[in-house]
């Protein structure tokens, strides 16, 4: 209930696993939800999907994103559809790609049931999606955009600034300030060096840090992942063979687009086709077009980017892809290979040894994408037991999040240490392994919290 406590902060999500951002915070007269995001990987884990959520969306006051992945954004239309009726908060970037994202969440949860009837793959009759596209679309009205850098008054006495997180387009960090304590939200990190995106806004001074884990255990690969990526084009395209590659079609896929032009620009790899075959991602490469201010990109490499691929948008010209046969490339999502068209390219493409499936980044666990990247030889795809003979190869220099090192050297910058850090949205050996550097390497008080655990703001340890 409201009124009943002092102000605290709960763990809703991101805590035992990379997915499913949500941190409730309470002042005691005003609840905040920091994301909303979906659980993905282990069925364990997805399950907290079709759980009650913690408290009634209707006590909900404000909801603030960080970004629009959807493991950070994707229960929006169903916190708002179960009776939340306030502002959902983020930056022009995150609103605008919401508009894409989240529709189209719904729609493939809403085809994939209709599929998994089909095939009889699931155990509902009928098989029900989270929420539809219908419901996503509603959500859309609550969306109020932000400036970076603007304060935002959330009444109460709580106050709200979005800072860049580098990432992909709109990603933000987010520090609140409320009853005289902050706390700093990294949201997902992006990288230094990343070829798209501008680094993190430095870490500003804050009593209480959250944040993201995901590379916690790992550094990133010193070979050059475009070079990685173009050797794998030339030697697969030789062979007469397919390369598919799961991306996110929101930063990824430009990404990668921009990597294969400048690949085939310098003469790298052979003039193949090369298909997008995502029409959010084609939708999303475009809005990057929209915000010049918040990426490296050129107008001139956009152009080089829309050249280079055929753009497919419809079902049916997917479909005339799996007939078409190698060389080509396809890049399609899910990009950890959880859903979308690139399910349908592994049934075609996927047994056959001379085709290439690439991972362009991490695999969370219980996904069909980290369970190739483990050398899984078969995949369960609508219900069928699908044999992988082509060849899998996982770049993770891909990636648009900070390494564990990068993530440290974005902490040493801040002026003094947080009281606490809490150390979320990470697979528990990564988050482990963060907490233990956080405490060698800074000093700070650091701890990784349970899932649903509650913190007070005056006592955060």
């Amino acid at each position: 209930m409201k009124g009943q406590h002092p102000a605290r902060l709960r763990f809703l999500g991101a805590t035992d696993t990379v997915t499913g951002s949500r941190y409730l915070l309470d002042s005691g007269d005003t609840r905040v939800l920091v994301d909303c995001g979906l659980f993905q990987g282990y069925k364990n884990i997805r399950d907290r999907n079709r759980a009650t959520f913690p408290v009634a969306a209707g006590s909900i006051d404000a909801v603030l994103l960080t970004h629009a992945h959807l493991d950070h954004t994707g229960y929006v239309p169903a916190l708002v559809r179960d009776g939340f009726t306030g502002p959902i908060y983020a930056t022009h970037g995150t609103s605008d790609l919401c508009k894409l994202l989240l529709p189209d969440s719904g729609h493939l949860q809403e085809e994939e049931a209709r599929y998994a009837d089909h095939r009889g793959s699931s155990m509902h009759v009928p098989a029900l999606p989270l929420y539809t596209a219908a419901d996503a679309v509603r959500s859309l009205n609550a969306f109020e955009p932000r400036d970076f850098d603007a304060p935002l008054d959330l009444g109460a006495g709580i106050e709200a600034v979005f800072f860049p997180a580098g990432h992909i387009l709109g990603a933000a960090q987010i520090h609140i300030d409320v009853e005289g304590h902050s706390i700093h939200f990294t949201g997902d990190l992006g990288r230094a060096d990343d070829p798209l995106m501008f680094p993190p806004r430095e870490l500003e001074s804050a009593d209480i840090l959250v944040t993201e884990s995901t590379y916690g255990n790992r550094s990133h690969s010193d070979q050059d992942p475009a070079a990685e990526l173009g050797e794998v084009v030339s030697r697969v395209a030789k062979r007469g063979g397919v390369i598919m590659i799961a991306a996110f079609a929101v930063g990824r896929a430009e990404t990668l687009l921009l990597h294969l032009s400048r690949l085939r620009r310098k003469g790298l790899i052979p003039d193949v086709p090369v298909y997008l075959n995502s029409p959010m991602a084609i939708d999303a490469s475009y809005m990057y077009r929209q915000h010049p201010d918040e990426h490296r990109l050129l107008v001139d490499e956009f152009e080089d980017m829309y050249k280079l691929a055929t753009m497919t948008r419809t079902a049916d010209d997917s479909k005339l892809l799996n007939l078409r046969g190698g060389p080509m490339i396809i890049i399609s999502a899910s990009g950890m290979l959880t859903g979308g068209r690139i399910l349908h390219h592994l049934e075609a493409y996927g047994p056959d040894p001379k085709n290439a499936i690439v991972l362009s980044g991490y695999q969370a666990g219980g996904t069909r994408g980290a369970d190739l990247a483990a050398g899984a030889k078969e995949l369960r795809i609508y219900g069928q037991d699908v044999p992988i003979q082509a060849e899998v190869i996982h770049i993770e220099g891909f990636s648009a999040h900070a390494d564990a090192d990068g993530i440290i050297r974005w902490m040493h910058a801040a002026d003094q240490a947080p009281q606490m850090t809490y150390v979320t949205h990470g697979e528990p050996a990564a988050s482990d392994a963060l907490r233990r550097r956080i405490k060698r390497e800074l000093g700070w008080s650091v701890r990784v919290p349970e899932h649903l655990e509650g913190i007070p703001l005056d006592n955060p340890f």
